[in-house]
Order: structure tokens, then sequence, then C-alpha cells
């Protein structure tokens, strides 16, 4: 649901995305608030990694790779808090968590596996372009 406070930010009649910044959260722009999430390094792969089925900590960190604990638990936190995965302690001695998508992390599950796609079909292109555009430039980036 969109913050009615966000639509006061920007000029009637524009795009959602059109609204200013603040530091305060409730006028912040949606779509540069939940970008700032998604967008990060590691966000999307940890859901990646999740739309498979449940996850503990550790195994998330194999499967992800060159992710430090530190940066894997301040993701998890993160997306816990945005209501995208749900922490679940099970009844173990020691006890141990698990991870999973809820139903709002869910519906993300298509939009991701497109980019996926995306990124798969035209990621030799990017890559061609970069060198390109840095050879242009006497190797500068």
């Amino acid at each position: 649901m969109l913050d009615p406070t966000a639509a006061a930010a920007r000029p009637d009649g524009a795009p959602l995305w059109f609204a200013q910044p603040k530091s305060d959260d409730a006028t912040k722009c949606p779509v540069r608030d939940v970008l700032d999430r998604l967008g990060d390094t590691w966000s999307l792969l940890v859901m990646l990694v999740l739309k498979n089925g449940p996850q503990r900590f550790n195994a998330l960190k194999r499967s992800i790779g060159d992710i430090s604990q530190r940066m894997l638990a301040l993701t998890l936190r993160n997306l816990e808090r945005d209501g995208l995965i749900s922490r679940t302690v099970l009844p173990t001695n020691p006890p141990n968590v698990e991870y999973a998508l809820t139903p709002l992390g869910r519906s993300l599950e298509t939009p991701i596996v497109a980019l996926t796609g995306w990124v798969a079909a035209h990621h030799g292109t990017i890559r061609k372009a970069r060198r390109a555009y840095d050879e242009a430039r006497g190797g500068e980036r």
C-alpha cells in the first residue's frame, strides 16, 4: 500500500518514483526505498538461494560463496525487517536457525527469475561494452 505522505512529496500526476527523498523514511520515495534493499550486493542472491526452500545460515553462506558472515547476518536481518524472509529458531540442541522466503518474498520470485534470465542472456554483451568503453578511454574506469 502506498504511503499518502509519499504522494504529497511529488507534484500532481507525477510518477511514483518522482517523490523527492527525505531523511524521514515515511516520506521517502517508495521505489527508491525498496530498491535500496533489493539493489544491494547480496539481497537478491540470498533470495535466489531461498527460493529453493528454507536454509540454515551456514548452508546459505556456502551457496553464496564469497559473502562474509557479518554481511550475510546483516543482509538476513534487513530482509527479515522488510518482511521478505522469516527466521525460525528450531527446537534442537544446540538451537538452529532456518531462513525462508515469506509470501511477500515469494511474490518477488517471478521478477527475480526474469532478471537473472536477462542477465544470463546479456552478460557477455555487457562485458564487451565495458571493455570497449574502457579501451576507448585508455583503460580508465
